[in-house]
């Protein structure tokens, strides 16, 4: 499955359009003040984002990140249900909408769509946004406060991403358990590192307890493989770089990669991959080696030789996050 190629790129434009008359370097002083408040390690009580230069900033620079890393975890989602598409969603702590962006781009069509975040100014500038999208012109902007106390409406798909990190731990076991009570099918995405793996795993254990599936991007509903400490299970998405990035970061590669973590699960049947690539394919001579998590509970390597004909075509075109071997 392709994501929306046209979503993509109405979204890039209407970002691009957030900063004029925003000087650069104030646009620039407001993100790297607010990257390091998320990257923070205490949870906040309070919204980060506090005005609309904060949020056209920090939108202009993340939600591109954002929508892409959501859109892999949708993609491989998708690919587990393919007769299945949301007939609703809720998009929990959704700030100015990128999840709702890429859930437009995965599967066509208009749905009722509602967004709850505490930051009144980040819901007002994803209004804004979504003018820019047809399919996004019914969207519930809600503010609320996300937490242990937080009611969600019954929806078909209840997605949750880069929120856990912002909560104590009470706050997310509850907020899970929300959106499993709530859900048909539940996809959390988090930051790529030990610690935002240990948050989805943590979710997954409670999904699972609740009666869910994982369709994605684990093969199989059992523990994860990895034993705790030695690894952690992320994935990789390719994000076109803004002259904003470029400025923040400093480089001039016109991309770089958003490393995330996710689960992906459903109250229904699902068909997860029979194994997943988890780490980038390496191509020797006449071979490719993956890593791969597989259905029996295991982390393996294979290699994939010429002798493999058309498999070893596929491995040499196979990506980090693939379904493994492809699907016909």
């Amino acid at each position: 499955m392709n994501v929306s190629v046209s979503a993509a790129e109405t979204l890039r434009s209407a970002l691009g359009e957030l900063l004029d008359g925003l000087p650069p370097r104030q646009a620039a002083q407001a993100v790297e003040r607010l990257i390091a408040n998320y990257r923070g390690a205490t949870p906040t009580d309070a919204p980060i984002l506090r005005d609309r230069a904060d949020v056209a900033a920090y939108a202009a620079y993340r939600m591109p990140a954002t929508f892409e890393a959501v859109c892999s975890a949708l993609e491989a989602f998708a690919d587990a249900v393919p007769e299945w598409t949301p007939g609703s969603h809720t998009d929990v702590g959704g700030g100015t909408g990128a999840a709702t962006w890429a859930v437009s781009a995965v599967w066509e069509g208009t749905r009722p769509v509602t967004v709850l975040d505490w930051a009144e100014p980040a819901l007002a500038l994803g209004r804004e946004i979504a003018a820019a999208h047809p399919a996004l012109a019914g969207v519930h902007w809600r503010r609320a406060r996300i937490g242990s106390a937080l009611a969600l409406d019954p929806a078909d798909l209840v997605t949750v991403s880069y929120v856990l990190n912002e909560l104590a731990a009470p706050d997310r076991a509850a907020l899970v358990d929300a959106a499993a009570a709530a859900a048909q099918a539940v996809v959390i995405v988090e930051p790529g590192t030990p610690d935002g793996y240990a948050r989805v795993i943590e979710a997954r254990d409670r999904l699972i307890g609740a009666g869910f599936r994982i369709a994605a991007p684990c093969p199989h509903s059992a523990g994860c493989p990895i034993v705790p400490g030695t690894d952690w299970c992320h994935f990789s998405a390719r994000v076109s770089r803004s002259s904003l990035h470029r400025q923040v970061k400093g480089g001039s590669l016109p991309y770089e990669d958003e490393k995330f973590s996710y689960v992906a699960a459903a109250r229904f049947p699902v068909s997860p991959a029979p194994s997943r690539v988890v780490r980038r394919p390496q191509i020797r001579k006449g071979q490719v080696l993956l890593d791969l998590c597989e259905t029996e509970e295991r982390l393996t390597r294979t290699t994939v030789t010429k002798k493999h004909g058309e498999l070893y075509r596929a491995a040499r075109d196979a990506d980090w996050g693939d379904t493994w071997p492809p699907r016909p």
